[in-house]
């Protein structure tokens, strides 16, 4: 029994410390992205200003790639979408996904790496008030008040803020608006058709759509400065090369963290992330971050916390109301059971008696 005991307590800890293991390699390569971005796109640094074209490589390497996984190698089990699904529901999930790289990455060139993470910490705000909006969630006045205290936060670090600059936060709140918007979509397009797609099937899917979307503008934003300066910008294959490998490494690990732990454990894990690429970006790449972004930030932290507590508690209460049903259901199967045999058994006698 010891033995035993000993077997069970050793798988447990196994898969706790290949869950944060897992959880840690997604930390470091989505701070990685983030990181390398900023290098990339800022003018003070590698000077490459030219977000759109960035977005369209990473599109173009994931989906070459993408395509090499699933159809070449077969490594992942690709879900069989028709032609109307896919240009009713993927191709605006596509549309909606390029936007939002278009604009996140162009706040790069405009704001520091920890004030961005700040501004993101709206996220779960932008979500749920989409999702009211789109009658996918109901209003709450106890969560309201938790968006509430998010959105108070958020503006004490923008008030804190030393360089703020307008325009770069206006990209930044937009990107998280059609995120938002984004995902609440994939819920209504694709989950409640019962269509789930992991990581390396919704590039598949996806990724090519973006790189379409994405080469509307680049027409003409960005092509007309490639023109002027007669596509003499020289390419650098190492630099471009490894940030589209750390893109791609991204999915894979996001594939990985949801597929052994949870999305729940990836939202906490991104809080943390947060705090890593603030700390980071004041004390290496030496951001200035003031006390008065931390006590702003501090606030939104603690909302979003308390966010994540909520829907733990909420999926804790549903998974207990399924094993509630189920054993309910078992037992009135159990009792129905017993009704046929009792009537098989009264059948019985009845035919003995004639």
């Amino acid at each position: 029994m010891m033995a035993k005991s000993d077997t069970l307590s050793g798988g447990v800890l196994k898969k706790v410390i290949l869950s944060y293991t897992y959880l840690a390699i997604w930390i470091v390569l989505s701070g990685t992205v983030i990181v390398y971005n900023k290098y990339i796109l800022d003018k003070k640094l590698y000077d490459w200003p030219f977000p759109i074209s960035l977005t369209m490589i990473h599109m173009g390497f994931c989906s070459s790639l993408a395509f090499f996984l699933v159809r070449i190698l077969k490594l992942v089990e690709l879900f069989t979408l028709s032609r109307r699904v896919y240009f009713t529901c993927v191709l605006p999930i596509g549309a909606l996904y390029s936007l939002s790289l278009w604009l996140s990455n162009s706040a790069y060139i405009y704001l520091s790496v920890s004030f961005i993470q700040m501004l993101k910490a709206l996220m779960p705000v932008a979500v749920y008030t989409v999702g009211i909006l789109l009658k996918k969630d109901s209003f709450k006045k106890s969560t309201m008040c938790n968006m509430l205290a998010i959105s108070i936060g958020v503006a004490i670090a923008a008030y804190g803020e030393s360089k703020f600059d307008s325009f770069g936060v206006s990209l930044q709140l937009l990107s998280v608006l059609v995120e938002a918007t984004r995902l609440v979509l994939i819920q209504i397009l694709l989950n409640s058709k019962g269509i789930k797609l992991n990581p390396i099937a919704t590039l598949y899917y996806v990724a090519p759509s973006c790189f379409v979307f994405l080469s509307i503008p680049w027409v003409f934003v960005e092509l007309p400065v490639f023109k002027e300066r007669g596509f003499g910008l020289y390419f650098d294959f190492m630099v471009f090369g490894t940030n589209c490998l750390c893109a791609f490494a991204l999915n894979l690990a996001v594939f990985l963290v949801v597929g052994k732990t949870s999305a729940l454990t990836m939202n906490i894990g991104g809080v943390v992330k947060d705090w890593l690429l603030i700390a980071f970006s004041w004390s290496v790449i030496k951001d200035n971050v003031t006390p008065l972004n931390l006590v702003g930030y501090g606030l939104a932290f603690l909302g979003v916390a308390y966010y994540n507590h909520q829907k733990l508690q909420t999926l804790k209460a549903k998974e207990a109301e399924k094993k509630s049903q189920l054993q309910q259901d078992d037992e009135e199967g159990g009792g129905l059971l017993l009704t046929e045999s009792e009537q098989n058994d009264t059948g019985k006698k009845g035919d003995s008696q004639y």
